[in-house]
């Protein structure tokens, strides 16, 4: 049964405490009677293998979905804001008119404050006047009169000119979209802000900015990422979701870690110990049970044994590995691009120039809305150009990653879903893929859209190893990617023989991993309506 409360008085000023959480999907246990404390002043980092439970841990404290069991103490009147990429948002509501929704409360209270004004100019009442007064002061106090500042102050840092102040929400890219209500979820000043993934569609000027913003935040806060950089910057303090537990661990992302492994060391010799006792007791049993003179000792061994507190060996989870099958490639000219103008109705990036010849890798680099995306999609041909050519190899075989998680369809099994697509291979053969990509038996078995976001990339790159080719092509493949995965998925793209195009907000991924670098965002010319 799970319990919701807000707590008064938590000790040493927690402004949450979570206590005996126990949550299962099937037959996965995500947690089991698991703790958790989150003291005033924290930045704490959330960090766990992809499918450990990192996100449905955030949905529980936001009481978006019920554990099993386990009790959620929240200190009273707290402002919690959460970023919710999924958030409703009015039809017609401009990016800057989303952004002053974060001072509604200040915007309520000077209407009040207006309205009071206009009756004390018809009835001359002096308590009008008064209360008045009082509103005035609460919204000098507030800092109101400097709300427009604060505005354009995160409009700058997270790069939101790009998109447009009077661009509609609805018209907007799912990164754009991410970006304009980190921005709102910022301005709100709450007492505690819960982070899923920020980074995920900030380019690196932006992401320092945002690391800023978070190292003078006074407020506590708890922030999901597989940016280990970012959180070794922003965070005192780490949560690590794995094996059925959360351990907690005081300091640095860098010196949480080393705790974690030296932790990990001395459960294993403790292990190793008592498995030497728990055999020599066997043994014992085994030899003396049926001997009249010694079966009381054994006995004795066999209850001792049955009462004795079992260490568990730390575990380790699938653990992914890639390899992109390679197909020769007959020419010495991989990609020819000349002057080739992109966009929709208009263009939005000036004419674009580059050649690839055979094996070399490129990344594609710049800010989310800046077109890289749409670069990519009109190089494949899958949005018509509006000029220039595009020019690929005779022989060129492309395998091509979209950073969206759209499925034909999610009801589908992992395995369903590659059955479909590659009918003459056998499910055993299948199976093996999906396990080698760190997807295991119970998780090949389960519904798409029950997988977290970083198990669905595994599946898409696990599809992409079943097709032969010369050529990859990567948007954003990191996006939810745990560090193991990006490290195994970074070997794979620097061992394939051939061409990549590679876009990654992630300068730790594509650093030495491409022969060139094109800077779209130095490109970019008008908004990007993708």
């Amino acid at each position: 049964m799970l319990v919701m409360a807000k707590c008064g008085k938590l000790n040493l000023m927690a402004l949450l405490e979570v206590s005996g959480l126990s949550m299962a999907y099937a037959e996965k246990t995500l947690y089991d009677d698991a703790d958790l404390e989150l003291q005033a002043g924290e930045h704490m980092g959330i960090v766990g293998q992809n499918g450990a439970g990192k996100s449905t841990l955030i949905r529980i404290l936001t009481g978006q979905v019920l554990p099993l069991s386990g009790r959620i103490d929240w200190a009273k009147n707290l402002k919690i804001g959460y970023l919710d990429q999924y958030a409703e948002i009015p039809e017609g509501m401009t990016l800057v008119d989303f952004l002053h929704t974060a001072y509604k409360d200040l915007y309520d209270k000077q209407d009040r404050a207006t309205e009071l004004y206009e009756k004390y100019a018809a009835t001359a009442d002096d308590k009008l006047l008064e209360r008045a007064g009082r509103l005035q002061e609460e919204l000098d106090a507030a800092g109101f009169y400097d709300v427009d500042t604060e505005i354009e102050r995160v409009i700058s840092g997270l790069g939101l000119e790009a998109i447009g102040r009077d661009r509609e929400l609805e018209h907007m890219s799912g990164g754009q979209r991410a970006k304009v209500i980190l921005a709102k979820l910022l301005l709100e000043n709450d007492d505690v802000i819960i982070l899923d993934e920020p980074t995920n569609y900030l380019d690196v000027s932006h992401i320092e900015w945002l690391e800023g913003f978070l190292q003078g935040f006074e407020g506590a806060a708890m922030i999901i990422s597989h940016d280990f950089d970012f959180l070794d910057k922003v965070t005192n303090a780490i949560a690590d979701v794995s094996f059925g537990k959360i351990t907690k661990y005081r300091g640095s992302f860098q010196k949480a870690m080393r705790q974690k492994e030296e932790r990990s060391e001395q459960q294993m010799r403790q292990y190793e110990k008592q498995q030497v006792e728990i055999a020599k007791a066997e043994k014992f049993i085994a030899k003396n049970k049926a001997r009249a003179s010694t079966s009381k000792q054994a006995k004795s061994r066999e209850k001792m044994l049955a009462r004795m507190d079992k260490v568990d060996p730390p575990s380790e989870n699938l653990k992914a590995k890639f390899n992109f099958p390679y197909v020769n490639s007959q020419s010495a000219a991989a990609l020819t691009v000349t002057d080739l103008s992109v966009g929709y109705e208009q263009a939005i990036l000036e004419p674009v120039s580059f050649s690839l010849t055979t094996e070399k890798k490129i990344v594609f680099a710049g800010f989310n809305g800046a077109g890289k995306s749409t670069l990519i999609k009109s190089i494949l041909g899958e949005i018509p150009s509006l000029g220039g050519q595009v020019e690929f190899s005779p022989s060129a075989v492309v395998n091509y990653f979209d950073q969206d998680l759209d499925w034909d369809n999610d009801q589908q099994t992992p395995l369903q879903a590659m059955q479909d697509l590659f009918p003459t291979i056998l499910p055993k053969e299948l199976r093996q893929r999906l396990a080698g990509a760190g997807i295991n038996a119970e998780n090949a078995q389960k519904p798409l859209f029950q997988l977290s976001g970083g198990e669905q990339t595994k599946v898409k790159l696990a599809i992409m190893e079943m097709k032969p080719s010369n050529f990859l092509i990567l948007d954003e493949p990191t996006n939810h990617l745990d560090e193991e995965t990006k490290q195994a998925l970074y070997k794979a793209i620097k061992a394939f023989p051939g061409n990549a195009i590679i876009v990654s907000h992630e300068v730790s991924f594509t650093k030495d991993l491409a022969d060139q670098t094109l800077n779209v965002a130095a490109l970019s010319y008008k908004e990007n309506p993708e």
